[in-house]
C-alpha cells in the first residue's frame, strides 16, 4: 500500500519505541526549557551585581579622586625666605636667625627680630617669603605672612619651617614662627 488517504485510515497505535522517543522528546525539551530560564535568572543576577559593582566602582573612583586632590593641596610648597629690615630692605640671612639673635641679645617678637644698636635702640628684621632680590636691594614680591603647609629655606640653605600638617608655631628662625 502506497497511499493512505488520511481521512479515512485510522491511524495506528505508536510503538513502545515511538512511545519512549516522544516521551524523551518531551523530557528533553522541558529540561532545555528550565536550563534556558536558569541561565536568563543568572545573567540577570549577573547583571545586578555588575551595576552594584559598578555603581560602588565609581563610588572608589570619586574617593580616589578626593583622596588625589587632598594630596596635592597636602604636598608641601617650596618657598624660600629673604631676611629684610623694616623699611623691606634685603640683609644677610644671618640677622633673622636665631643663634644670631642671641649672641647678639636680641628677641623676637610678633614675627619681628629685634636686635640692639651700639649707639642704643634696636634694628628691626623679618622674613619675607616669596620674595626675590639681592642684598641690599628692596625685596620684590612675596609676603609678610608665613605660609602654612610650606617648606620654608633661606637662600643660604637654611630651613625656616618643613612642610606638611601638624606645623605648629614655635621659635622664629630656624625652627619656625610666625
Amino acid at each position: 500500500m502506497r497511499f493512505q488517504n488520511p481521512e479515512t485510515t485510522t491511524p495506528r497505535e505508536p510503538t513502545l519505541a515511538e512511545k519512549r522517543a516522544r516521551l524523551k522528546a518531551v523530557e528533553e525539551q522541558r529540561r532545555r526549557a528550565e536550563e534556558e530560564q536558569q541561565a536568563r535568572q543568572a545573567a540577570e543576577e549577573k547583571a545586578r551585581s555588575r551595576r552594584k559593582l559598578l555603581g560602588a566602582g565609581g563610588v572608589t573612583v570619586g574617593l580616589v579622586g578626593v583622596v588625589a586632590a587632598w594630596y596635592l593641596v597636602a604636598v608641601p610648597d617650596e618657598v624660600t625666605a629673604v631676611c629684610t629690615t623694616a623699611d623691606g630692605t634685603i640683609v644677610d640671612d644671618d640677622y633673622c636667625d636665631d643663634d644670631y639673635v642671641s649672641s647678639h641679645h636680641g628677641y623676637h617678637s610678633g614675627g619681628w627680630v629685634f636686635i640692639p644698636m651700639p649707639g642704643g635702640g634696636t634694628q628691626q628684621y623679618r622674613y619675607n617669603y616669596g620674595g626675590t632680590g639681592t642684598v641690599g636691594q628692596p625685596v620684590s614680591g612675596g609676603t609678610y605672612t608665613r605660609p602654612s603647609n610650606a617648606s620654608i629655606t633661606t637662600k643660604s640653605g637654611t630651613t625656616v619651617q618643613r612642610g606638611g600638617f601638624g606645623i605648629s608655631g614655635g621659635s622664629f628662625g630656624k625652627g619656625g614662627g610666625s
